[in-house]
């Protein structure tokens, strides 16, 4: 059985939660394979609103195994938090596993992202200061702590002795802050052990076994295209790959196991932090639809940026991924606007471009291209069919479609787990 990938079209917080939850039932894992709880998913199902940071989506969804991979970097006292307060609600985490190669997000990490962020100042990169970045730069340095490491004290010892070295350097001549104890960065790690090791495994082993069975797996993307380490507006950007690419890497399911790759678009654009952003609204105009639309970050509470839809970004985006559906979400939010611009292309100097600019300082100043839908007014929560939308409302979704040349297989018309039309199944 093929693998899924489900993944996030622009800037984040499209509602790729909902999407991965709309599947829940028809799945039988669900991967969370990067990013670490920098991001959320909010989820609403018969009325509770559940968010999510570093649990996958799947997690509510009863015989589901949610399943933490080895791209994600996992800061433990925020995982042990996130599923005690869960579980209060009644949800069974006792399936979950984490795998033994996910990175551990340790005390030093959540340091050197605040004080460096502060450091910066207006060159800051707009972090959410959890420690995900740095995090990941040991990864990569190969200073970092893996989850596996907590079951040997003395690798663990090693690897801390090794990363602390630069880094208190670091922290008390550049910074002017005390150095980090060693022994209290170790107590804390070795605080979780005990909790963690039952929920331990060889995920890439667990799951091509799982898919070798005729099970369906189904990867989870935290973040969006726009904030891909590689091919997102760099430096505005997060420290892992939240495409079709990263989804190998950080779950160990080769990509052709993979034949689905759902996008998640919303009918609108938001981003959270800095960087370029063509189609933002600023003024009274962001501020309604940052409200129309509560767009507030799960994880951080943030206000998010708001604007126009950018069908330059989806056509880049499906490119990238190799996407087979779109799930636009948030259509309702967009009902009572007399008239609905949409960014067909930038224009740049005297020159308009229908694709994604090479360079940053061309994005920079790109200048957005708009054609112009009629709005609608009708309340389209209660719609599950194409046929049950306004003609209007109809009439956007199609042009959505067609700039992409990618089906819209699902749209959502609500919060809730159910409003939502089915076009097409995504299994």
């Amino acid at each position: 059985m093929p693998a899924i990938a489900v993944l996030g079209a622009q800037w984040g917080d499209e509602g790729k939660g909902k999407a991965t939850d709309a599947l829940g039932d028809q799945v039988d894992y669900v991967v969370k394979f990067n990013g670490g709880n920098n991001a959320g998913h909010t989820i609403v199902i018969g009325g509770e609103k559940y968010a999510l940071h570093l649990l996958p989506a799947g997690v509510l969804s009863p015989g589901v195994t949610p399943v933490i991979g080895n791209g994600v970097v996992v800061d433990l006292a925020v995982l042990f938090h996130e599923i005690d307060a869960i579980e209060a609600r009644g949800v069974d985490t006792s399936k979950l596993v984490v795998s033994a190669n996910a990175h551990i997000i340790t005390p030093y990490h959540t340091t050197v992202d605040k004080v460096g962020e502060r450091f910066l100042g207006n060159a800051k990169i707009g972090t959410t200061g959890r420690g995900i970045g740095p995090a990941y730069a040991d990864k990569m340095s190969r200073l970092g702590v893996r989850v596996q490491d907590l079951f040997d004290e003395k690798i663990l010892r090693q690897k801390v002795e090794g990363a602390l070295e630069l880094k208190n350097q670091l922290l008390v001549k550049a910074y002017n802050r005390k150095a980090i104890a060693v022994d209290a960065v170790i107590d804390e790690l070795l605080a979780h052990v005990d909790r963690l090791r039952p929920m331990v495994v060889d995920s890439s082993l667990l799951l091509n076994r799982a898919l070798d069975e005729g099970k369906v797996v189904l990867l989870e993307g935290g973040q969006a295209t726009m904030l891909d380490v590689d091919h997102g507006t760099y430096p505005f950007v997060t420290s892992s790959n939240p495409t079709t690419g990263g989804a190998c890497i950080g779950s160990g399911i080769p990509p052709t196991r993979i034949d689905r790759v759902v996008a998640v678009v919303k009918a609108y654009t938001t981003r959270v932090g800095e960087g370029p952003f063509p189609t933002e609204l600023h003024g009274a105009e962001g501020q309604k639809l940052r409200d129309l639309g509560s767009e507030y970050g799960t994880t951080t509470g943030r206000p998010r940026r708001c604007g126009w839809y950018d069908a330059v970004i989806a056509r880049y985006s499906a490119r990238i991924n190799g996407v087979t559906d779109f799930v636009l979400t948030k259509l309702d939010t967009l009902t009572g606007y007399e008239k609905v611009p949409i960014c067909v292309g930038y224009r740049i100097g005297d020159t308009v471009h229908s694709e994604m600019p090479m360079t940053q300082t061309e994005f920079h100043h790109a200048v957005p291209v708009y054609e112009e839908f009629a709005g609608w007014d009708d309340d389209i929560s209660k719609a599950r069919s194409m046929a049950d939308l306004p003609d209007n409302a109809r009439r956007y979704v199609e042009a959505l479609e067609a700039m992409t040349s990618v089906p819209i297989s699902v749209i959502g018309v609500g919060p809730g787990r159910e409003e939502s039309i089915v076009v097409r199944s995504l299994v």
